[in-house]
C-alpha cells in the first residue's frame, strides 16, 4: 500500500497561509521519500479534503515549497514530492560542513558554559553503557545536537541557513543514520566535538566538527544507491 504524507482537519482559527504551508512542510519532512511505496503525488482537490479548507491556502503554499525546492509542478501531471538526488546531497553536506564548523569555532568564543554543559549532556545521553540500546532513536537526537552546535554561534542567519539545509536531507539523513557503525562513530565524533569547545580551541572543533560531517558525504557517495535504490550514475 502506497504510504502518504499524513494530514489532520485544520482549526479555523489559524492563519490559514502561514500554518497550512508548515503543516504541508513538516509532513513532506517526515515523509521516507525513498521508501519504494512512498506516494509522492500531492493532489490540492485531496489536501483540502483532508485539512477541511479550501484549495486556495493549499496552492499557495505548494507554489512556495517548489520555490524551496521541496515539490515539482508537473504541467499536465500534477505536483509531486521531490526526491534530492545524490549530486544535490552532496553540495548540501559540503555547505552543512562548512555552516557547523563556523559555528563550532564561533561557539567556542560566544557560548556561555551553561550552553556548553547543555550540549555535552545531549552528547553523553548515547555513551553510557546501557545506551545503545536507544539508537533506534538517535537520527532525531543527532539533528539536536547539531542543531544545537550551529546555535551556539549566537548568527541567526548561520543557523537558518544550515537549518534550511538539514530541512532537505532529513530523509537521507535518517536512511544513513541507521547504519549502527555510522551511529556507533557519531557518538564518538560527539563527544570529541563537546570536548574541543568545552577546551575553548576553536580550530581543534571547527575541524572535528567538519571531519565528522564530510563523513557523511563519504558515506553518500559510497552508499547512494544502497539508501536511496536510486542508480548513481543518473544521480550524480
Amino acid at each position: 500500500m502506497a504510504k502518504a504524507i499524513e494530514l489532520k482537519p485544520i482549526d479555523g482559527s489559524f492563519s490559514l497561509k502561514e500554518h497550512i504551508y508548515e503543516v504541508l512542510k513538516r509532513s513532506i519532512m517526515e515523509l521516507d521519500v525513498y521508501d519504494p511505496e512512498a506516494q509522492l503525488r500531492m493532489d490540492e482537490r485531496t489536501l483540502a479534503d483532508q485539512l477541511g479548507i479550501s484549495r486556495t491556502p493549499i496552492r499557495e503554499a505548494i507554489m512556495r515549497l517548489e520555490q524551496e525546492g521541496f515539490v515539482e509542478i508537473q504541467p499536465r501531471r500534477g505536483v509531486f514530492i521531490r526526491r534530492k538526488s545524490l549530486a544535490e546531497a552532496l553540495e548540501m553536506v559540503e555547505l552543512w560542513a562548512a555552516l557547523e564548523s563556523s559555528a563550532a569555532r564561533l561557539g567556542c568564543a560566544r557560548a556561555t558554559d551553561a550552553e556548553i554543559a547543555a550540549l555535552s549532556r545531549q552528547a553523553t545521553r548515547f555513551t553510557a553503557g546501557g545506551a545503545r540500546a536507544e539508537l533506534s532513536e538517535y537520527s532525531e537526537a543527532n539533528i539536536a545536537f547539531h542543531r544545537s552546535v550551529l546555535a551556539l554561534s549566537g548568527n541567526a542567519l548561520l543557523v537558518d541557513t544550515a537549518d534550511g539545509l538539514l530541512a532537505h536531507l532529513k530523509a537521507v539523513r535518517r536512511r544513513a543514520m541507521a547504519d549502527p557503525e555510522r551511529a556507533e562513530r557519531s557518538v564518538t565524533d560527539h563527544s570529541d566535538i563537546v570536548a574541543a569547545i568545552e577546551a575553548r580551541q576553536p580550530d581543534e572543533a571547527a575541524r572535528i566538527v567538519h571531519d565528522h560531517t564530510m563523513r557523511l558525504h563519504a558515506y553518500l557517495r559510497r552508499s547512494w544507491r544502497y539508501l536511496t535504490g536510486e542508480n548513481v550514475a543518473e544521480t550524480a
